[in-house]
Order: C-alpha cells, then structure tokens, then sequence
C-alpha cells in the first residue's frame, strides 16, 4: 500500500534567517560589535530566528557531558543519538536520520569523509569544539542535499572584547579504555586580529566491556580479561583560526588537521575467529586489523556590510584520507599479495572543494531577503588488494532565495526555495580474480557477468527542488509556538549506485542500482516553550513522509561470492518517520530537577515493517545541585527495548543506567581552574547500543568509566 498523499505547495520566503552557528555570531557581531546582550540567552535568540526545532550547547553543557569524543557527548540531547564504534569513533543519528542525511558544519564549512559507512566515525578535535547548534529537521534548504534530516553546526566562541593574550590547558582521563589526553589552546586579541592556535592528543587502550563473552551466528566466542582486544588507538589535532575585522570588512580564516589510528576488534572484522581473540599481553598496542584517517580542512570566509545589505563569500578545501590494514588475504586461491605495502586491504583518498556565496539584504526593518549560490565537487580515488567503495567524481550546485517577514517582535513569517543539481561519474571496475573464481567453480557466463563488476560504471545528473515556510509566534517572554513544513532532497551516494560486493565490516553483501532516483520527502514541525518563574516546558512534535527513502533491503538470494551471506540491495521505499521530544526543567532551593525524553516511529510502508538503525525511546532524569563554586548531579537514562526492527536486526533490550558527576572551580594563581570528575554506567550494567556497529555480535557497549577533566585557563591584558 502506497500513502497517496501528493502535496502541493506555493513555496515563498525564508524559513530560517539564520545560516549556521558561525554566521550567526558574525552577523549578530557585525551590528552589535560593542553592546553587552542582557537577559535573553543564545538559545532564546535562535528560537526566535528558527521555525525548526533547534538545541544550543553551551559551554556548561559541554563542560559537564565532556568525554573526549564530540557525538557521545550530543546524545545527551534529546532527538540526538550517538551510532558507536566501538569507544572511539561515533557518528551522529538525528530523529533517526544519520548517515549522508546529517550535515556537520565547522566553521561554516560541511565536513566531508565517509560518512556513508557505519564503520566510520567523525573527524574532528572534540577540544576544538566551542559552541555547538543542532538543528532538528530538514535542513535541504540551508545545507543543500545532505542535509535532509538535520544540521549540526560547531563554532569558534566570539572574540574576547578587549586586547589580550588567552589559553588554557585541559587534560582528560578515562578508566573505561585508560585514555589520557589533553589539549593546549593559546590566542591573542590585538586590535583588528584575532589568532587562536591549538593542539589535541589522545591515547587510549582497549576497553573494557562488562562481559566475557560474545555471540556470532550462535557462537560463543571469549572475551579475554573483560577487555574487547586490539581497540587501542590514539589522536592527534591541530588547529588554527585566525580573523581580521576592520569597518565593514571580515575576513575569517581556518585550518585543521585530525589524525586517528584506532585497531579493529579481531572479531568484528571479516568472519571472527576465536584463535584471534586471544590475549596478547599488552593492552595499548595497535595490531592488525586497524584503521587510519587524516583530514585536512582549510577555509575562509570573506565579508562585506554595506548600507542594509552585506555579501559574504566562502571557500574551502579537505581532503580525507583512510586507511584500512589487514594480513593479507583472499578468498581466491589465484589472488597474490601486492609488491608494496601487501597489508592495506582498503585506501580512500577524498578530496572536496567548495564554494558559497551569500547576498543579505536586511534595509528593512519589515522584511529581509537572501540570495545564495553553492557549488562543491569531489573526487575519490581508491587503493588497497581488497575493494569496497568505487572511485568517482561528483559534483553539485545550487542557487537559493530566502525571505522572512518579520512586522513586530511577536510574530515572522518566513520561507524559502532552492534549486539544486548534481551529477555523479562512478568508475567501474571488474575484479579478474572474482571472475576465474565463478569460473573455476562452473557457474553461467550471465552469472559470471554479473558478479565480476565490483561497481557499475555510472554517470548520471541530478536535479530536485526543496524548500519551506514556516512561522514563529512570542506572544511574550513566557511561551514561543513554532511551525514548519518543507520538503527536503538527497541525491544518492556512490555506494547506493554503484557497489557491488561483500562489505565485510557489516558482515553482507552490498549491491547498489545504477537506476536509483534521489530522495524526496515532506517533513512537519511543531515546537511549543513555555517558561514560567524557574519552570521551563518544551514540546517537539514530528512527522516526515518519503517518497522514496533508501534503504539496505535483504533480497533473500544468496550471494555467490566466498563468505558473503545474503546480497542486500539500496532500494527506495515510501517510508514514513515520526515522534518528537519534550522536556521539563524546575528550580527548587538550589536544586534543578530536569526531565528530557525522545522517541522515534519508523514504518516502512512498501515492506510494512520498521527501518533499520530506529533509535529506542529514551528518558533521562536528572536532579543538579550548585552551591558557590561546586555543581553535582545525579542522573538516570531509561532506554527502552527496541522491538521495532527490520530484517535480520536483532532486537535490542531495555537498560536502567546511573551516572553521577561534580565540577569544581578553583582558584589557582590567578586563576579559575575547573575540575570536573564523572563516573558513566555506576552499576557497570550490560547493555546494547541498538545503532552500535558491535550489535550485530552482541558486544555490550562500555562498563563503568570514571572520568577526570582538568581545565585551566589564563589570560594577560594586552595595550
């Protein structure tokens, strides 16, 4: 059954004013250089800018989850969920949206690596991270085609308002993996500069996981000394920002640079096989099989404000690289090992270039309109003895208008529409010793035929339309009502058109469709806040209807390639996504008692089951407490059973999880040091993580982690 809904819409105006968290305090900054901002919050002024839902993370907020990695520390924001690698790498679920449908911003700029795999986490310096917005829903309109299911935006703090010489120096420990870590920061104010420079590093080792034992196809198989083997890695960051501001000119410049080398647990690494999970005596060492990533982000903004208008150009560069390193090995007897470097099994060497060009026009004190056009082109190249991902090139662009009619400060009706179009050119490539393989064991040459391309060659353009409307209502500082609906886009990845092979991470056989149109959907919000004397309520309703949403859909033929299992082919279904989030906050003496909850639908409407990867229902109850310089809390996490799965998931049981916490500022030499200590997971209780890339061989996600962090800032005023 087919939902035969089909809306139409008229599409003006602007639904969001506001680009990202970077554009956000640069134009805020632009017209409000020397003003001292009093009794409304960061959060409260993007609400009013917003008719999506939308979360601001402070430094408290930051400060209080910090656990050296970005995601994890996220989750605790209702909608958002952390799909985990081990304990490591993340990478960011929105409403049960993840993958290529959530844009990651820094500094403006749209982190680009491989996000299409659940193997592969975010690249980026959790230090580095200074204020954060998440925006919940479809986001096409802003970020253009990856961005359908939400936007996470990482920002630089302001600029401090005086001249100065600033830093500090934060250390992180954990107990879970032993991590010791730390980051040094140092900047300067100087008239019209601004520098700031900083460096990260982590090292980790295996973690501990409160089980000793895990489960494939039904096989039991050892976890040595509690500890999940050969998960050790370690971090290493570096970063530079730097802005000129004179008159009605900015310039904003920036470069980052991240690398990870983390080990693959043995077992979730191709078949598991008992004999390599045995211990090897030493917990922080790196063997094979493991990974390595570096990415390299330059980017510039450039600024000009004119008389009620302001243009503003942006630029940038990465370039991601990874590798993946394995004994060599083949599942076909005539297969050599390769002359050099006969161990890396996988490479992918992605760059991205990008363009961004924005005309703000705000004369008016009614209305205020925007023009932009963006352009980014990729080109992957592979390597290694093994196959995964073809080699492509991929290019798109897009022109949009915004509009928002703002005629006091209670009401703004705002939307918008956007043009975009694309075009993939995916290699192909035929696998000699695959096909000898088929050969040798008698299968028909039709058959042969279609098991050697290991990626079809495809060269296919792209174009769609999204756009928005939406309204903000502040009838007075107590209660905000916000509605939106837009239609949203993405264009398919290389992997979703042309792969087609056995994907070992995910234990399956991956098979793309050349012919697969891009997604569309329609996507609706609805957010309530009300505030009244230390009591604070919020209410996040969602519903989104897809056309054709792709998905991993099990076949049920069984593939002919070696240790393959069952083909599993990206195919677009009418899907539909629902649910929301809410939240209860009160203060009470010096006590702040908060509640935050999130759940999400999925329903497959063509196969009349749920979607995979559906995030359970979560509760988290927390009871703070601050007294002068000390803050605790106490909190408690209730997920629920996910019994809402797709095929060949495996449901996921509930789990009740306690967490504790303290901060402490102390005064030392002159400065405020912050000390914060944390234990995750009290009661060391086993639990799966539902999104996990470990679920499927049921490893339990960490035990219990005692957390230290040490920050120490310091500044010098400068003439």
């Amino acid at each position: 059954m087919r939902i035969g809904l089909r809306p139409v819409m008229l599409l003006t105006g602007f639904v969001l004013p506001v680009f990202a968290q970077e554009r956000d305090s640069v134009e805020m900054n632009l017209r409000l250089e020397n003003i001292v901002i009093v009794g409304e919050s960061r959060q409260k002024m993007i609400n009013r800018a917003s008719a999506l839902a939308v979360e601001v993370v402070d430094k408290k907020f930051l400060q209080q989850h910090f656990t050296g990695n970005l995601i994890q520390t996220l989750e605790h924001l209702p909608g958002v969920s952390s799909m985990d690698i081990g304990s490591a790498f993340s990478k960011p679920m929105i409403r049960g949206m993840g993958f290529n449908r959530i844009s990651v911003t820094e500094n403006g700029i749209k982190q680009e690596g491989q996000q299409w795999g659940a193997d592969h986490g975010l690249e980026t310096d959790a230090f580095n991270a200074e204020q954060i917005t998440v925006r919940k829903g479809p986001a096409s309109l802003l970020y253009g085609s990856d961005a359908m299911g939400g936007a996470i935006e990482i920002a630089q703090l302001p600029p401090p308002p005086d001249n100065q010489l600033f830093g500090e120096v934060v250390a992180l420990g954990t107990s879970v993996n032993e991590t010791l870590g730390g980051s040094a920061m140092l900047g300067v104010r100087k008239d019209a500069w601004y520098v700031k420079l900083r460096y990260s590093e982590q090292h980790f080792a295996d973690y501990r996981i409160p089980a000793d034992t895990l489960v494939y196809l039904t096989q039991q198989m050892p976890v040595y000394g509690r500890r999940l083997k050969n998960t050790a890695g370690f971090e290493r960051d570096v970063s530079l920002y730097t802005r000129y501001h004179q008159g009605g000119y900015r310039s904003v410049y920036a470069l980052s640079n991240v690398f990870q080398q983390v080990g693959f647990f043995p077992g979730a690494h191709g078949i598991p096989d008992v004999s390599r999970l045995r211990d090897d005596g030493d917990r922080r060492n790196i063997d094979l099989p493991y990974n390595w990533v570096n990415h390299l982000k330059v980017s510039s903004r450039q600024e000009y404000v004119l008389d009620g208008a302001m243009a503003s150009w942006d630029l940038g560069y990465q370039h991601n690289y990874r590798e993946e390193l394995s004994l060599f090995h083949t599942h076909y007897g005539d297969q050599t090992a390769p002359a050099e470097n006969p161990d890396k099994e996988l490479a992918f060497s992605l760059h991205t270039y990008s363009s961004s060009a924005k005309l703000r026009l705000f004369h008016s004190s009614v209305w205020e309109h925007t023009a932009g056009w963006d352009m980014q082109y990729q080109q992957n190249r592979i390597g290694g003895y093994s196959f995964l991902m073809p080699a492509y090139k991929r290019m798109t662009t897009g022109v949009l208008w915004l509009t928002t009619y703002r005629p006091n400060t209670v009401f703004s009706l705002s939307g918008g529409i956007r043009y975009d179009y694309g075009k993939m050119d995916s290699e192909a490539y035929s696998d000699p010793y695959l096909e000898n393989y088929l050969r040798e064991r008698g299968h028909s040459g039709e058959r042969i035929e279609a098991y050697r391309w290991r990626s079809y060659p495809v060269n296919r353009s792209f174009d769609d339309v999204s756009g928005s409307i939406g309204f903000v209502w502040t009838p007075d500082g107590m209660n905000q009502l916000k509605s939106n609906i837009g239609r949203s886009f993405r264009l398919p990845g290389a992997n979703e058109l042309a792969s087609n092979g056995v994907h070992h991470g995910a234990f399956r056989h991956e098979q793309g469709d050349p012919g697969l149109p891009s997604e569309q959907g329609w996507q609706w919000d609805l957010s309530y806040v009300g505030e009244r004397e230390g009591i604070s309520l919020s209410v996040s309703p969602f519903v989104s209807w897809f056309e054709n949403y792709i998905y991993l859909r099990p076949t049920g033929e069984w593939s002919a390639l070696p240790h393959a299992g069952q083909i599993y082919r990206y195919t677009g279904a009418e899907a539909v996504f629902a649910g929301g989030e809410a939240s209860f906050a009160v203060d009470f003496l010096q006590f702040n008692y908060s509640l935050t909850a999130g759940y999400v639908y999925t329903y497959n409407v063509d196969e009349r089951i749920p979607l995979s990867f559906s995030p359970p229902a979560q509760i988290r109850n927390t009871l703070s407490w601050t007294g002068g310089h000390m803050q605790a809390y106490a909190e408690l996490q209730s997920i629920a059973a996910q019994h809402r799965i797709a095929r060949n998931e495996s449901p996921t049981p509930g789990a009740q999880l306690m967490h504790l916490g303290a901060s402490l500022s102390l005064a030392v030499g002159g400065t405020k040091a912050e000390v914060s200590l944390s234990v995750r997971n009290l009661l060391n209780t086993a639990y799966y993580n539902h999104l996990s890339f470990y679920r499927k061989i049921e490893i339990p996600e960490p035990g219990r982690n005692f957390r230290l962090v040490i920050k120490i800032p310091f500044k010098s005023n400068l003439k």
